[in-house]
Formats: C-alpha cells, sequence, structure tokens
C-alpha cells in the first residue's frame, strides 16, 4: 500500500487492514494478538504507566522540511495534582504543517496550548519544560504573553467570531497592537487578511453585516483571517474542521495548504485522512506521551511503533 492508496483509502470511509501494512524495509506486521484478560480494542499499559522509564519516541529519520520554528523538550503539563502530558520533545519546522493525532485525551490540545501559553488561564495548570520559538524561551518571565498569542495565532474547534461586523472582527486585532495609524491602513489589513482567507470574495459588499450571520466554514475563515491580521508567525488549529461540512472542510484544507507557504502550522486532528492531505509531519501522542514522530508519508505507511500502526488503521481510538 502506497501512500496516494492510504490517503484514498481513508478519504472515502475505508480502513487499511492493518496485516497489510508495510513498515521497516517493506515487511508485513502480524496480526496483533490480545493480552490474555484485556479486550483487544484496549491497547496493553505503556512502560511508564507500568511505573518503569518510558520508552525513546521512535524518530524517523530525515530533518525536518525546513528550519525549525518551536521547540519543545521535556515538556509535560499538570491540572493540579493530574499530570496530563509526560516529558515531550518536538521539533515543528516553519513554513510547514505538523499534526498532531492520537485518541481523545491523549495530551495533543493540552499540548497545542502550551506554544501561546494558553494554559496560564486555567486555574491549578503548571507547565515544566521549555519551549522556545527561535530560540526565545516562551515562558520567560521577560515574554508577555499577550504579545506572544499574537505571535502565535489561535483557531479552535468551534468558530468563535465576535458579535461584532464581519470588519470589526478582522480590525479588532490590530486596532488593540496598533499596528495602523489610519483608516485607510487598516482597511488595507482587513481586505488583505480576507483575502488570504479566501473569503474577500465572498464578503466583500457586506462587510458591516454581523459575522454571525456568515455559515459556519465561512465563520471559520473569518476566524482564521482575524488571526492572521495581526501578523502572525505561528497558527494553531484545535481540530478546525470538525464542526463543519465536508465541502467547508475542502476550502479550509486549501486554505491550510496555501498559508503553509508562510506561516509555521500546528494541527490537532482526529481525522487521519485530513493528517495525510495537509500536513508534512506528523506527531502521535497517547495516554500524555509523543509516541512516535517523523514525515507524514513515513508515519502513514511505515509506522516503527505498533501503537501507531494500530491508531491509524483504526484498531483503537
Amino acid at each position: 500500500m502506497n501512500f496516494k492508496t492510504f490517503k484514498s483509502a481513508q478519504g472515502s470511509g475505508g480502513g487499511a487492514d492493518p496485516t497489510q501494512v508495510p513498515r521497516m524495509g517493506g515487511q508485513v506486521l502480524p496480526a496483533a494478538q490480545p493480552e490474555a484478560g484485556r479486550p483487544e480494542e484496549m491497547p496493553a499499559p505503556t512502560a511508564g504507566e507500568r511505573g518503569m522509564p518510558a520508552p525513546e519516541v521512535k524518530t524517523h529519520a530525515g530533518p525536518p522540511p525546513g528550519p525549525v520554528k518551536i521547540e519543545a523538550r521535556g515538556v509535560s503539563v499538570f491540572y493540579g495534582d493530574k499530570q496530563a502530558l509526560f516529558d515531550v520533545d518536538l521539533d515543528m519546522p516553519d513554513k510547514a504543517v505538523t499534526a498532531l493525532i492520537g485518541p481523545s485525551g491523549c495530551g495533543k490540545s493540552t499540548f497545542l496550548r502550551t506554544m501561546n501559553r494558553m494554559n496560564d488561564t486555567i486555574a491549578g495548570a503548571k507547565v515544566t519544560g521549555r519551549i522556545t520559538m527561535d530560540g526565545e524561551d516562551v515562558n520567560a518571565r521577560s515574554v508577555d504573553p499577550v504579545l506572544l498569542r499574537a505571535r502565535v495565532g489561535m483557531v479552535f474547534q468551534k468558530p468563535n467570531p465576535f458579535p461584532k461586523s464581519i470588519y470589526e472582527n478582522v480590525a479588532y486585532g490590530p486596532k488593540i497592537h496598533g499596528l495602523t495609524s489610519t483608516k485607510s491602513e487598516l482597511d488595507d489589513v482587513v481586505q488583505g487578511a480576507l483575502k488570504r482567507a479566501g473569503l474577500w470574495d465572498e464578503v466583500a459588499d457586506r462587510l458591516q453585516a454581523p459575522a454571525t450571520a456568515l455559515s459556519g466554514g465561512q465563520q471559520q475563515r473569518l476566524v482564521i483571517a482575524r488571526a492572521i491580521a495581526v501578523e502572525p508567525e505561528v497558527i494553531l488549529m484545535d481540530e478546525p474542521c470538525s464542526a463543519l461540512d465536508p465541502i467547508a472542510t475542502a476550502r479550509i484544507e486549501e486554505l491550510i495548504d496555501e498559508l503553509r507557504e508562510n506561516y509555521c502550522i500546528v494541527i490537532v486532528t482526529h481525522s487521519m485522512a485530513q493528517a495525510a492531505r495537509v500536513s508534512q509531519r506528523t506527531a502521535f501522542f497517547h495516554m500524555g506521551r509523543l509516541i512516535e514522530m517523523g514525515d507524514t508519508e513515513d508515519i502513514f505507511t511505515n509506522p516503527r511503533e505498533r501503537r501507531t500502526l494500530d491508531y491509524i488503521t483504526g484498531r483503537f481510538g
């Protein structure tokens, strides 16, 4: 099975047979056998869950497709006494899309929020380890979280336009950050952001209409336009298409592919087909740990970890 065949099968709703997916030199893994007394769909506990040292993360050979923009080293996240993320090391290249995949509750969104310090807003949350952007520690006391979030934009699962006009939604960020000095400059920023988000032609004649009157897909593109209006360096996306229909999803994916030419993009997705379509790098999380990372094509066609193979072929998740 090649990469295009995998994407085609996943996109059409079919699942690849896990015993027919080659890995490591084209070998085919034998069918997984359930442990005695455990349901087949439940993965075996990791070494870290048994109290043993966690195994080394499997990393595919080859450098990232571009220079590293964000580097995470030994990142752990705690919510009170509960540890949600364990010692994550991950590089995210510039001008590329990194997809974070894994079952619900595995730590993908938690890790995503560490990159613009959104966990700071959660009572009892604590982040340890080091996250750098262009070599600068984002958790340093000298870093203003408000300014950091202008550099690292965020798009959430559900579109969240402000209860204002389409124009005011996009103009809000440039206004509060003082990026423009005249109305003409602000108009140009709004138009440019809407064009880059692929929305200008649809709303140019109704910029003063309520943003909430737009369709779900249009609202999500408006939110993306709002994010890029402040000229961020990184765009984080937390399941941006999960609430959209297939047509709107396809438009957002096209937009992501266009935006990666200028931005570092990190996307959380539960859709294996979407990860295969839009990303160049993929990281697989499970039970709060980073299990495997590498080029997307290698992860999907030649995974080195049994749990990765079982997840992408639908045996659990």
